[in-house]
């Protein structure tokens, strides 16, 4: 399907000047900085910003996608329904709001990522100093859509093998080390025999 047929597309926040950190006071927002694929949103630690008066159609709450419009590379990550209070999008971050029955956030994000859409956006996207990808072209994407429980199959696989390769870089790491000290005593043992 289409992803315009199975989403919501809706533009973030557009901010008029710099904004201003606000510690204190502000609302939590999300900038195209902060959007990585397989991120989880909620476990960032995002800025506060002065926002006022802004428009419910830029606030996620948890459910949604965030899409990178601009730059490189175009992808998503999708808000967690665990959110503990709303979260503003800036443009040029696009929102998109899953229709319900339809597509699980986490499924959706993780098609916009594969390959395949992605070799997708590197034929439609615009501009040659800023790379840009339009609402139409986006609505066009084709997203294969199985069921919610194939869906959600996936989404949990694609975490398993995600975690699995996290771990055999850190196990990888940890190996090194332990043969960095192994080698230094070696040598430093070696020393010894030397001088003695």
């Amino acid at each position: 399907m289409k992803l315009g047929d199975i989403c919501e597309i809706g533009s973030g926040h557009t901010a008029r000047g710099r904004l201003e950190v606000s510690p204190e006071g502000g609302r939590l927002a999300v900038q195209l900085r902060d959007v990585q694929p397989d991120d989880d949103l909620a476990a960032r630690s995002l800025q506060r910003y002065m926002l006022d008066d802004l428009p419910e159609r830029h606030v996620v709450r948890g459910g949604e996608v965030i899409f990178k419009s601009r730059g490189e590379p175009n992808v998503a990550a999708s808000v967690t329904t665990k959110l503990e209070e709303p979260i503003a999008v800036i443009l040029p971050l696009v929102i998109l709001r899953p229709r319900a029955g339809l597509t699980l956030p986490d499924y959706l994000a993780w098609a916009i990522n594969q390959p395949k859409s992605q070799r997708y956006f590197d034929t439609e996207a615009q501009g040659t100093s800023m790379r840009m990808i339009s609402k139409a072209v986006l609505e066009e994407l084709d997203v294969p859509l199985p069921d919610l429980e194939t869906q959600a199959r996936i989404v949990a696989i694609h975490k398993l093998a995600k975690r699995e390769g996290a771990l055999l870089r850190h196990l990888a790491d940890r190996r090194e080390q332990l043969s960095s000290i192994i080698l230094a005593e070696r040598a430093r043992a070696g020393r010894q025999k030397e001088l003695v």
